[in-house]
């Protein structure tokens, strides 16, 4: 059967998604889709695809899927892309919007502009976790500064943190010019990561900030990653390199992330940017 449907390409800070308000167009088989879609030649083009949702212990609620048809559990890019969404497009006139995720209620504020558009926004990314047995193969599920053996038998030191999905954050110099795609597609697949690993390098700058690369796991390297900038951020601190307030420069842009000290959460704020919306008609598979 054939299906066309309306749907809006949005980015933060680099990181691009397509998104689709599933409360006007269902998608019965996003896993395909987001894979079909995704493709920069021959679809639409982004890091996958972002369902937005009813919900019935939030506001709202998120699915997302990488470009190859995974589903991951949270988003920090994609979730103030959501709120952006939410508001400027008439769907709420809430500024504090509680998102339903794979990983749990995440709430957005909103940061609006003299036009009455968001600008910004600023999400309550929780208690990050830094023990997770079915994330980290350890004993006790965690690791700081540790050593872990990539597929490609390289072994990497560096901290585990997960942000509701699993980060490891390797401390290193010359990360211009690393090699990301040869080192994050080895370590995402190591054997220690039982649900595999998304998995960043970062480089301390002279004024504070951190100068941070990712390799998602199921879409590979991404301009920005919302929940690795926090989970940098959070490692940074762990391991004294960096206060727990710290602006995580990515090859798409600049997100601010706060570790509370009063109660544990990470705060992320960053811009969220719509680039086009369009139409799309596709076959069921």
């Amino acid at each position: 059967m054939q299906h066309t449907i309306e749907f809006t390409k949005m980015h933060g800070a680099g990181n691009d998604y397509i998104y689709v308000d599933t409360t006007r167009f269902p998608l019965s088989c996003p896993e395909h889709l987001s894979a079909l879609w995704s493709d920069r030649h021959k679809g639409i083009g982004g890091d996958g695809l972002v369902l937005i949702g009813p919900s019935t212990v939030g506001d709202f609620s998120m699915r997302i899927f990488n470009n190859d048809g995974s589903e991951a559990r949270m988003c920090g890019n994609a979730s103030r892309c959501i709120g952006k969404y939410l508001h400027d497009h008439h769907l709420t006139t809430l500024t504090d919007i509680r998102l339903e995720t794979l990983s749990g209620i995440k709430v957005l504020h909103l940061h609006l502009g003299a036009d009455g558009l968001t600008e910004s926004v600023t999400v309550d990314m929780d208690v990050p976790a830094l023990a997770v047995p079915s994330q980290m193969g350890t004993p006790d599920g965690s690791m700081t500064e540790g050593e872990v053996t990539a597929t490609d038998g390289r072994t990497y030191t560096g901290t585990f943190v997960s942000m509701g999905n699993p980060h490891f954050v390797i401390f290193t110099t010359g990360v211009e010019e690393a090699d990301i795609a040869a080192m994050g597609r080895s370590l995402e697949m190591a054997p220690i990561f039982p649900e595999r690993c998304n998995i960043e390098f970062a480089e301390i700058r002279p004024d504070g900030s951190i100068r941070m690369r990712v390799w998602e796991r199921g879409s590979g390297i991404t301009m920005a990653c919302g929940t690795g900038a926090c989970a940098t951020a959070v490692a940074a601190a762990l391991t004294h390199r960096a206060a727990r307030e710290s602006d995580i420069i990515m090859d798409g842009g600049t997100l601010h992330i706060a570790w509370s000290k009063t109660d544990g959460h990470v705060y992320m704020t960053g811009p969220a940017t719509e680039v086009f919306t369009g139409t799309i008609t596709y076959n069921e598979p």
